[in-house]
């Protein structure tokens, strides 16, 4: 009987502890398992030659969209779909087509709470179908200090594409509170600012491209946990912050009074909304490095929440707050009605507490608590009217009541 040797290696069967034979031919496990190695990366370069699947969509498509659910802030919508389109749109670019490398579109909006920065980015990963995740800022510090990594950010992300690497490379981050890791002071200090300037020299790695090792558990609770290697190059960072008080570093910068008796620039400016002139000599000013802002190229802003846009925003969009408690007595076959007049009350509330859209979810649910609580149990109620002396009744008993107007 012929002595039965692997047709690749040449390894007898006795030197080998699997041997599959075929019509004319044997293979041993070692030989399979190198085949195995070798489709693995051939797999890998064809997947990363292949066009990410993700649903890009045209600007204009992209804004109508966004209409649907985000009353007024058009100018905020146009940047946003115009940044995300082009960012998208540089993944579906073969790296082979010519030597023109479009650089990363990364966001930073500014605008008051509740004027929808959140909102905008959700709704965008919604409809491009890719992986999204929020993350605070105000956790983070430096590496070695109690709080978080900067790369528990990219965590995050992961877990929001059950780990699969490759789609959360083409997913996008928000950054939430971006703001509050300004740098403190301009003075130096013999004490180091571990939430504030040393979290955005901690950034800029993540938001210019490069490859990172993610703890896939989060960061110091797991120190034994295998690392994720995650390319950041193609990830879409968006950031966000309120930057409290950061109108007047841009009321000063256009207030140059020159000699003579020409008209100052602030006569000409809207001192309603400071904000819709921010630079990014505003944002240096207000405490975040050049690096950081160099790496955030969309600058943006959000308007004030003024009543007609509350008014709009309590009724109108497809899940608007309206609308979210009349299917919730639907669930209880209750006709829910709101009176005119209570909703003009509940704006003029909103307004006065200066709490965006929010405060009109804190509003409505300090006056609708009582009538949520008794008539699920009340099963001859049907109809129900919120009319403008119901609404100030229980708005007049609510903790709300007691805050102090700014």
């Amino acid at each position: 009987m012929a002595e039965i040797i692997c047709s690749f290696c040449g390894k007898q069967k006795k030197e080998v502890s699997v041997m599959i034979s075929g019509v004319n031919a044997h293979i041993c496990e070692r030989c399979v398992g190198q085949a195995q190695q070798i489709l693995n990366e051939e797999n890998k370069i064809r997947s990363k030659e292949k066009t990410p699947k993700f649903n890009l969509v045209k600007p204009r498509e992209m804004k109508d969209y966004l209409d649907q659910f985000v009353v007024g802030q058009d100018e905020a919508k146009k940047v946003m779909s115009v940044a995300v389109y082009n960012h998208y749109k540089r993944l579906m670019q073969s790296p082979k087509q010519d030597d023109v490398v479009i650089e990363k579109s990364n966001i930073i909006m500014v605008g008051e709470t509740g004027t929808g920065k959140t909102f905008l980015a959700r709704m965008l990963a919604g409809m491009l179908q890719v992986p999204f995740c929020i993350a605070d800022a105000t956790v983070l510090t430096e590496a070695g200090y109690v709080g978080e990594d900067v790369e528990s950010i990219l965590t995050r992300l992961l877990q929001a594409a059950d780990y699969n690497v490759e789609a959360a490379e083409r997913g996008i981050v928000y950054i939430d509170e971006i703001d509050k890791i300004a740098r403190k002071s301009d003075n130096p200090s013999i004490t180091r600012d571990v939430s504030g300037e040393g979290v955005q020299q901690a950034m800029l790695k993540l938001l210019e491209g490069s490859v990172v090792n993610v703890p896939p558990q989060g960061g110091r609770k797991h120190p034994e946990q295998k690392m994720i290697s995650i390319n950041t190059e193609n990830i879409l960072f968006i950031c966000g912050g309120a930057f409290v008080g950061i109108d007047r570093i841009i009321k000063s910068r256009l207030n140059t009074k020159p000699i003579g008796f020409a008209k100052t620039s602030l006569e000409e400016t809207d001192h309603n909304n400071f904000l819709k002139y921010i630079s990014a000599q505003d944002l240096k000013a207000f405490g975040l490095i050049p690096e950081l802002i160099g790496r955030l190229p969309v600058l943006t802003f959000l308007n004030p929440l003024d009543a007609e846009t509350l008014r709009l925003i309590l009724t109108q969009p497809k899940n608007s707050i309206v609308k979210q408690y009349k299917r919730l007595f639907e669930m209880e076959n209750i006709k829910l009605n709101f009176d005119e007049d209570a909703l003009n009350y509940i704006v003029e509330k909103a307004s006065e507490y200066k709490l965006g859209a929010r405060g009109l979810r804190s509003i409505c649910e300090s006056i609708m608590t009582d009538a949520m609580f008794d008539l699920p149990s009340e099963s001859e109620v049907k109809d129900l009217l919120i009319d403008l002396d119901y609404a100030r009744e229980k708005f007049e008993k609510s903790a709300l009541k007691q805050l102090k107007v700014a």
